[in-house]
């Protein structure tokens, strides 16, 4: 009697359990939810039939509840397999369970007055003649079962395998030593056991589905935001007369130069493989501003005026504003920052004369502060509608001289430790505009 108390607690206590997880989580439908939950219920339900129909009271005047009781688990329990597989996602489960319940609740209460299956004595209830007919609805819906988890787990590359393996053992142990000794009844608690080997494994093939889902999402995002940002610069570097080699050129640039940033030692622990992915994916956005600034300022042969000088240099602040107009709604406050940062202080100097705030030292952000080294090498070396390319021994001289005023002194000094990556770059990714004294 104890056991049996024991066991009934134990099996009660797993499927609440399990039904409280089934509530909180949030990869499952209401429908799913709903079949779980049914499942659990009905293996808490059937082994506390199991439980009163042992417990003592067979005396005449509990004869007819218990039979009820009895007949209720005997219909249930060789259904609770179609009730999980409804669970698994299954088409027409709902018809199957209580198709299969109506057979078996028409066979148990046919037979349940003449004792053909079970009938109560002295000793709880007595399994009849026709005991192997329930035994055999029992194997059927366990079989059903498997086949369900087979179905169900092509959508997870059959991943499932351990867990089919895992119920048959299970089950096996629990209810093939009670068809042969009537003595023993584990068969609920192999149930609930197996119900919940099969719950939480079914639960992680979800969640690596929707890990790799959200994977997928995030993927498609970023290269939707590449795209975007890459399309959008070469828009802008045609408006200037350039061919859009000048994006590729920089975000070459600024690649190479943040990973030799880290491997110098210089703002290493800010350069993480997220910063300078997102660094690399954003350079381009740069001088997205130029699209605000006129053709005839933009284009213009000669020098600018100082009043066409101030009109240019405001693309600076119109480039944050391009970024969050264009980007808004498609990524996240991150990546319009760092956008944002990127294209509206690239032109800052390190000792303040810069613009459009005159920001100083490390008042400008890091991302700016690389991007300043790479875009002004590039304009240096690129022939430009006013003016010719440097020669790029020229242009590695101007770029040493302006360490410490318009460059961060730390950041210039990997830039020409390196120089060599640079021009490999500029050479590789050229446009036929460099002069050829280098």
């Amino acid at each position: 009697m104890t056991l049996y108390m024991a066991m009934t607690i134990l099996i009660a206590c797993l499927m609440i359990a399990m039904t409280i997880h089934v509530l909180s989580y949030s990869g499952f439908n209401k429908a799913q939810k709903a079949w779980f939950i049914a499942t659990f219920a009905s293996i808490a339900f059937c082994s506390a039939a199991e439980f009163a129909a042992h417990c003592g009271y067979y005396d005449s005047k509990f004869k007819i509840p218990l039979t009820i009781l009895t007949v209720l688990q005997f219909s249930i329990s060789p259904c609770l397999a179609m009730l999980f597989a409804g669970a698994l996602g299954l088409k027409y489960q709902g018809r199957i369970a209580v198709a299969y319940f109506g057979v078996n609740l028409l066979t148990e209460a046919i037979s349940a007055p003449f004792k053909f299956i079970f009938s109560f004595t002295e000793n709880p209830y007595a399994r009849g003649d026709g005991f192997k007919i329930y035994i055999a609805m029992y194997c059927v819906s366990l079989a059903y079962l498997l086949v369900a988890l087979v179905i169900a787990g092509r959508r997870f590359n059959h991943r499932d395998i351990g867990t089919i393996f895992m119920v048959v053992v299970v089950l096996v142990a629990g209810i093939v030593p009670m068809t042969i000794n009537d003595e023993l009844h584990v068969a609920y608690l192999a149930v609930a056991i197996s119900s919940c080997l099969c719950y939480a494994y079914y639960n992680d093939l979800v969640t690596q589905d929707m890990n790799a889902e959200l994977l997928n999402q995030q993927k498609r995002i970023a290269e939707m935001q590449m795209k975007i940002t890459t399309g959008l610069a070469n828009l802008i570097e045609s408006r200037d007369g350039e061919t859009g080699k000048h994006v590729a050129r920089t975000s070459e640039y600024i690649k190479v130069l943040v990973e030799d940033c880290r491997a110098e030692g210089v703002y290493a622990d800010v350069l993480t493989d997220h910063y300078i992915e997102l660094l690399y994916t954003l350079a381009p956005m740069h001088d997205v501003g130029k699209i605000l600034v006129s053709d005839k300022i933009l284009k213009k042969p000669g020098k600018l005026a100082p009043e066409e000088y101030e009109e240019i240099k405001k693309h600076a602040v119109f480039g944050g504003d391009v970024v969050r107009q264009v980007l808004a709604g498609v990524t996240d406050e991150e990546y319009l920052s760092f956008a944002s940062d990127i294209a509206t202080y690239h032109h800052e100097k390190w000792d303040g004369n810069g613009y459009p705030k005159g920001l100083k030292g490390e008042e400008i952000p890091l991302c700016a502060r690389l991007m300043t080294v790479a875009d002004v090498f590039d304009a240096l070396v690129s022939r430009r509608c006013y003016r010719e390319a440097l020669p790029m021994d020229q242009a590695i001289r101007l770029m040493k001289e302006k360490s410490g005023n318009h460059f961060d002194p730390k950041i210039a000094e990997v830039f020409l430790k390196h120089k060599e990556k640079y021009i490999e770059i500029r050479n590789r990714i050229g446009d036929n505009d460099l002069p050829t004294d280098q």
